[in-house]
Formats: structure tokens, sequence, C-alpha cells
């Protein structure tokens, strides 16, 4: 590797050249298996002449930020941020978050040049170039370009497959073809928009970072067709499902290919942050959980299942053609009229400047704002017990991934119910509880582990943490607890999900002998971009470069 320092902006002669092409959601087992099976030429011949490595996130994965993680190369813990939901402990009001941190590829001295980096915040980073937000699945910014013309520029198209990007397609085989369809052909275009950013428009780079997202929807989508034990591998839409997957992995291979060959690169890092499998947090985070809670704390009930799903509740549930899951969701609980007292009812006709001094008589903190460009979160059915989560012990938290309660703690929470005595109690009693359930159509227990934070650290809980953070064994469509009762079924949202142990880095450059090189943190991504384009390392990062010795 060349080592040279460079003012942004200037010419930088005799530069070894940075490819980084991240592929979200790529899982390393489905690489493999096409590999061997002659699919993916471009990624074959790479991984030869590559260093390989397997990446572990670690229990880091949990938060949802994995590229976050990249784009700012801290840890949760250096970030201070726990997950990707945030709660108010002032108002109880929750919102998925985007990024918070300045890009660390801000700060080297290499011109730069991104296409949809997750989490990348352009306004952060004024002399890096590019377009984020294009067509990137869960890109934590607004769209952005720098030059802002690019966007509107006869070279740089429109991306092609928007409403894939978050589509769910599983119950309708034709819906399931025509969503994957459309991501391939996403890929295609991702392909030539980026060969045209790299090497018409903005050719002098010296670090080069592209994204493809498509593999993330799709995995999260199509995962049934591939893993012969998925509950749905049966289903009509399974085939079409692996048809369209090995599709985008094909088109992600001809992607790599055609970076590699036209940019002619000095050094390539193609690299995926985490690995993926089949769903097991839909369900049991975002609808099981809540309710087990809320009749634990309550000794109510809100979710209503369907009659032909709760007549045998061993089934695995299923929607017809032609509907969706977050249409659904909404016909699960009763409308709020029928839910709440009399009190209730009554305060909600009193008028907004009442209730508003009504709350100023509650002490408590500030309330913290939603930021500008933070994400809702009512479509997730936890939201639908947000109401009564002042009057709860303890609640669960909108999630994406593991289940995440939050025991309303008297000091933090400002309508707290729990003495900060009591917490180590609490968190007992819903550990038990949660390990007294099974899955009611396997018998097993639904929990593989429970992890609980500290009671000398639970005062100091961020917006974004949680009590107790559950990590799920199976994918449960319903729950039976001995006393609380059959919780569910209800039907997946996705049938993949995060679940997969490895992501992987396969890299070359200049002297780098090719082989193996066993597992290495994910957070040493960021640090190898650095050493690559010849900087020091920077100060507070986390990780450290792959190119170091084990």
């Amino acid at each position: 590797m060349t080592c040279r320092l460079v003012k942004k902006g200037l010419a930088t002669p005799m530069v070894q050249r940075t490819l980084a092409v991240g592929l979200d959601g790529f899982e390393v087992s489905l690489v493999d298996r096409l590999i061997a099976a002659g699919e993916l030429p471009a990624l074959s011949a790479l991984r030869d002449r590559s260093a390989t490595y397997l990446l572990d996130h670690g229990s880091a994965a949990r938060t949802g930020l994995a590229w976050e993680h990249f784009a700012s190369g801290l840890t949760p813990e250096a970030a201070g941020r726990s997950g990707v939901v945030t709660l108010d402990p002032d108002t109880y009001s929750v919102w998925q978050e985007g990024a918070r941190f300045e890009p660390f590829f801000e700060r080297l001295e290499a011109r730069t040049v991104v296409l949809d980096a997750p989490y990348t915040d352009l306004t952060r980073a004024p002399h890096v170039h590019g377009v984020v937000a294009w067509g990137s699945h869960d890109p934590g910014v607004p769209t952005t370009a720098n030059p802002a013309s690019l966007l509107s520029e006869a070279g740089f198209p429109a991306y092609p497959a928007r409403s894939a990007i978050y589509s769910n397609p599983w119950p309708s085989a034709d819906g399931t073809r025509t969503m994957a369809g459309e991501l391939a052909r996403g890929i295609t275009t991702r392909t030539d928009a980026a060969t045209w950013l790299l090497g018409r428009r903005l050719p002098d780079w010296d670090l080069a970072i592209v994204v493809a997202g498509e593999p993330h929807s799709g995995a999260e989508a199509l995962w049934h067709g591939i893993d012969i034990e998925h509950p749905l591998h049966g289903h009509p839409s399974a085939a079409p499902a692996a048809e369209g997957l090995g599709a985008i992995y094909r088109a992600c291979d001809h992607l790599v290919a055609r970076l590699v060959e036209e940019t002619a690169a000095d050094q390539v890092l193609v690299f995926s942050m985490g690995g993926m499998g089949t769903n097991q947090s839909d369900v049991t985070s975002m609808v099981l959980l809540p309710e087990l809670l809320f009749r634990w704390a309550t000794g109510g009930s809100l979710l209503e299942v369907r009659a032909e799903w709760a007549a045998d509740p061993t089934r695995v549930p299923l929607f017809p053609v032609g509907e969706t899951w977050t249409t659904a969701s909404r016909t699960w609980y009763p409308a709020p009229e029928v839910t709440r007292g009399p009190v209730r009812k009554l305060a909600a006709r009193l008028p907004g400047s009442i209730k508003r001094r009504i709350r100023t008589l509650v002490p408590g903190k500030a309330p913290v704002p939603a930021p500008r460009d933070s994400l809702p979160l009512h479509w997730q059915p936890a939201t639908r017990y947000q109401t009564w989560w002042h009057e709860m012990a303890a609640f669960a938290l909108p999630s994406f991934y593991d289940g995440r309660i939050r025991v309303n703690l008297r000091g933090r929470e400002r309508r707290g119910v729990v003495d900060p005595g009591d917490y180590e109690r609490v968190c007992k009693e819903i550990i038990e509880m949660l390990h007294a359930c099974r899955d009611v159509r396997t018998g097993e227990s639904v929990v593989a582990s429970i992890e609980q934070v500290e009671p000398a650290e639970a005062m100091e809980l961020d917006g974004g943490g949680a009590d107790l953070l559950v990590v799920w064994r199976t994918g449960a469509y319903a729950f039976e607890h001995p006393d609380l009762g059959v919780i569910g079924p209800v039907p997946l949202r996705r049938t993949g999900g995060h679940t997969g142990p490895y992501g992987f880095a396969y890299l070359t450059a200049p002297g780098l002998t090719p082989g193996a090189r066993g597992v290495r943190s994910a957070f040493d991504v960021a640090p190898t971009v650095v050493e690559l384009t010849g900087n020091s390392p920077i100060s507070g990062m986390s990780g450290r470069s792959m190119l170091a010795a084990d």
C-alpha cells in the first residue's frame, strides 16, 4: 500500500485507489452455496485472490444499527446509543431515529465518493461526494446528494424498485416473483448508476464506497424459499422466493464484476456487516411480547386473533392472497374508545390547553423532542399499548429484532410506578414469566437468553435502552403461559431476519496474501478502510484494521 497524506480537493498522483462494496444482508452461507454451484463467478474469483474473513457483530447486531456502526466507526458503547428506537421517558413517546454521527471518511485525507451507504449523513460530511438514501434499505438519512445537482442529472437514473424495498409478499406466489424481479432490476440500475458516478461524473476519487441494499430486502422477504426447515418452505411462494433470491445474488455478482473491472481499483474490499436467516422476531417481539406484558401488568387483554387461527394455534397461520401484515395487524386490536375507561374517555374530550396544563403539574424532565428526520412507529403493534405504558410496571418497546422490555422506573420515567428498590424483583418476575412461556407449535421454551441491566446502572439507561433484552429461541407464532394463557397465533411479517451468525469480507491489496483469516469483529471494517487509504488511525474509532496481525 502507498501511504500518503493529501489536502482535500487536491490532485494526488500515485494513489492506491480503494473500492469498498457493501452487500447489505448478503448471507455468506448462501454465497458459498452459489459459488459452489458456479453461479457467482466474479465473487468466486475475488474470493480466490483475497484475504477472507468472517465478521462477528456480536450483541451489537441487536441494536439494528449495523450501518451506523460502519459509517461512524463506533460501537454502541462508544456511541452511547443502544438501539434504533428511542423512548422519551417524559412523554412515553417513541420514534425510530436515523444517523447521529459524522461519517468517519469525512476525516480522511482521501477524495471520497459514496453511493447509498446507509447512515451516511452528507450534511455532516461536506468533503464527501455522492448520493445516499437513493435506493437503500433503512438508509437512516433523507435522500441527499453532494453536489445537489447529481439527483437531477441525466446520467443518474431514478431508482426503479422503491416499492419493493420493504415489501413482504409471501402470501402470493405471483407477488413474490414480481417483488424479486423488481429488486434484481434495482441492482442492474444501481450498477449503471455506480459506474457512471465513479467512472464519468466523479472519476477523481481515492476511496469509493458503494452499498447495495437489495439483498437485505430480498433476504427478509424471500428467505422461506432458501431454508428447507422454514415453516413456510412448503408454501406456493417458496419456489419463486428461492429463484428470486438467487437472481438477486447473481445481480450482485455482476455489480461487483463491473465495478472491479471499470474502476480498475488497486484495492478491493467486498463485505457484509452481518448474516441473515429465518425470522425469529417479528411475531415474538412486535406482537406476542407486548400482549404478554400487558396481561401480566394489567390483567387485561388487547390482542384479538382471528377465529380460524385461534381454533388450532399449533398450525402455521396464513394470510389470504392480497392481504398484508400491516393492514391485517390493525384488525387485531379493539378501537381505543372500546378499551378506555370512563376517566380516559372524559380526559380525551378535554381541550388541548387543559391537558397540557395538567401535564405540567406532573414533575419530570423537559420533554425530549423527536429529531426532525425521525420515523414514526405507529404501524408497530407494540404502540397499541402505549396508552397504558405509564400505568404498567414494564412494557415492550417497539423492536425490529430481539425483545426489548422497559421497566417503568420511578425517577427515570416521568410517571414511573416501580420503586428503584423493587427493580431487581420486578426484573426477576418478568424473567421467570418469560421462561415459563412455551412455543405452542413446538412445545419448546420461547427464550434462548435474557440480558438484564445491572440495578446500579438502571437509572442511567438512555432512551434507546432496554432493562431486559430477550433473545428468542425460535420464531414462535403463539406463546402459551400457564397462568396468562395462549397469546396468538399470528402470521409472520418477514420470512427472513438478522439471524445469520456472521458477515464476511473479501479483501485484495498489494502485498496481501490470499487465504482464510478466520473471524474478526465487524467493527474492524471501518479501521481497515482507514488504513487502506493510507491514513493514520482515527482517534476514538472502535475496532482495529484487519491488516493488523491477529
